[in-house]
């Protein structure tokens, strides 16, 4: 699979929410690990993805790519710029313009918007660099070209996301600067209280909770979903006379070792803990109407026939304040965060003199 190289950095990417505006996703909060939600097909199901053609930039009266989109101060935004700034923004779902020419210009618009609201951050950035800056760019190149298997590959990937090398350069510098201003002059004033902390925690602790699960063993007594009815009559016969012995006293461990057709078999028909989305329908239904202890009447699904044994149950319960304190307070820092960038630059915005010439 041939590399792609990342045209757009924290320039957009520390933008974006500016213009789309500062919700947050509190699923992030479910996560073990750093706050990113993260969502997986259920075992055994496909997920299909649908292909989404992507608009192209509307038409300009003039089509020449320095041509001057806007100006911020001295400093221009390119045709070019902005064309590419569109597409990388598309690409990532950050914006999602409509097919009609209007809608497309709305779209360019928030493009637009987003370039502006980066080079205000980078002109404030630039009036106190980082002091390694030249070193930091180098290291960012190095990177980039890392990711590549020659310098023949490298300047193929440039030249398919439309930039040249110095280009490429300017873009790091201005991604480093923008990233080092935002943590050196505004996230230092960003604080989150104990007590923020636990409002957070109290009023969406519900929306917290993981969801409910429960264990239960099962006896197969496994046939094709395309048998004949008499092959899959004989099946459910048998199971429905291990069921009858089951509720006879046998011990449900034993008559899963006895004649599941299933490995579970070797567990006593231990399946363990899973939830919802987890197993066929026909199986969830039936073991999370059980009560720990029951055992259910004869299931078909298109693996066969199965008896089933709930074991336990666990209730969707929020998680333990202490257990996810320091989570609630990174998510509710960035969310500070992304409205103090937003209220900063909009008072940059309106305190510089911005020309839009689309």
């Amino acid at each position: 699979m041939r590399k792609k190289l990342s045209v757009y950095g924290i320039s957009l990417a520390c933008t974006a929410f500016l213009v789309a505006g500062c919700a947050g996703d509190k699923s992030a909060l479910k996560s073990e690990s750093a706050p990113v939600a993260v969502t997986e097909a259920p075992a055994g199901k496909e997920v299909a993805a649908t292909p989404v053609e992507q608009p192209k930039p509307a038409p300009a009266a003039s089509t020449s790519p320095d041509d001057a989109v806007a100006k911020i101060g001295s400093t221009v935004i390119t045709r070019k710029e902005l064309d590419r700034a569109f597409t990388v923004l598309v690409a990532q779902n950050r914006i999602q313009p409509g097919s009609t020419p209007e809608a497309i210009k709305e779209a360019q618009k928030a493009a637009l918007d987003q370039l502006i609201f980066a080079d205000l951050l980078y002109q404030q950035g630039l009036l106190s660099p980082p002091a390694d800056l030249d070193k930091q760019v180098e290291f960012k190149m190095s990177q980039n070209k890392a990711k590549f298997g020659s310098p023949a590959e490298f300047e193929a990937a440039l030249k398919e996301s439309g930039v040249t090398e110095q280009e490429l350069v300017e873009i790091s510098r201005k991604d480093i600067v923008i990233s080092s201003y935002i943590e050196t002059k505004i996230v230092p004033a960003i604080t989150v209280t104990d007590e923020e902390i636990k409002k957070f925690y109290e009023d969406n602790k519900a929306g917290l909770a993981e969801e409910p699960q429960v264990k239960a063993s099962h006896i197969l007594i496994g046939v094709d979903a395309a048998a004949t009815p008499e092959v899959k009559a004989k099946a459910k016969e048998k199971a429905e006379a291990i069921l009858k012995e089951l509720k006879g006293g046998k011990d449900f461990a034993a008559a899963a070792k006895d004649d599941s057709t299933c490995p579970s078999k070797e567990q006593g028909g231990d399946l363990g803990f899973f939830g919802k989305g987890q197993m066929v329908p026909a199986f969830e239904q039936a073991a999370f109407a059980l009560k720990p202890g029951e055992i259910s009447e004869v299931v078909e699904t298109q693996f066969g026939y199965h008896i089933i044994k709930l074991t336990e149950k666990k209730e969707a319960t929020p998680p333990d304040f202490n257990e996810i304190k320091e989570k609630i307070a990174v998510f509710l820092k960035g969310q500070k965060t992304q409205k103090a960038v937003f209220d900063y630059v909009t008072k940059l915005r309106q305190e510089t003199k911005v020309e839009i010439l689309l």
